[in-house]
């Protein structure tokens, strides 16, 4: 990891740790939880407030006031406003989305589920996405949610990250190592 991304995501971890730490101790997982998916999605869907957020341009007064407009409209706990504040204040707000994926680790690690990275060839029915659910949750031991996408160039079959493990079932590396061993042949 470079040094600027260990930074950040030691930053992250130290904000997150303590939202998390008081949204648990005030019973307000729920909501927190909540705030951050709609955080998460209004940060994915705006490329102004990814502006906002990254760009030295906009002072400590005007990142203040942005964030917490934008905290006011979306109803956001207090805790995660008041931290929103904060970081615009010490210009931290660059790495929010980190922050947003340490919260969503640990309410998922509180709640005892686990995500898996999913890409398929194609998109996945409801039925495929419940049982391959099923089967993970079986290996993991734990509520297992997907999040899926597609990558066409797999040609077939999925790759599946849960935590440090991966299994690539796609044709695209099947193909790939066969090529190799034909190289190796010949």
């Amino acid at each position: 990891m470079s040094e600027p991304a260990s930074i950040s995501s030691g930053i992250a971890q130290r904000y997150a740790t303590a939202i998390f730490e008081i949204a648990r101790d005030n019973n307000d997982l729920d909501k927190l939880e909540t705030g951050v998916a709609d955080l998460g999605a209004a940060l994915a869907d705006s490329e102004d407030l990814r502006e906002l957020i990254a760009s030295p341009v906009y002072s400590r007064d005007a990142q203040g006031k942005a964030v917490a407009a934008i905290a006011d409209k979306m109803g956001l706990p207090v805790v995660l406003k008041n931290t929103l504040g904060l970081m615009a204040e010490k210009r931290r707000l660059f790495v929010l989305p980190q922050l947003i994926s340490q919260l969503e680790a640990l309410i998922a690690e509180h709640k005892g589920e686990v995500t898996a990275e999913v890409v398929s060839a194609k998109a996945l029915t409801k039925t495929q996405e419940t049982k391959l659910s099923k089967v993970l949750s079986a290996q993991v031991g734990k509520d297992v949610k997907l999040n899926s996408s597609v990558d066409e160039s797999l040609i077939g079959g999925l790759i599946v990250k849960v935590g440090s493990k991966m299994i690539d079932t796609s044709v695209k590396s099947k193909l790939s190592s066969l090529q190799n061993v034909m190289k190796e042949v010949g």
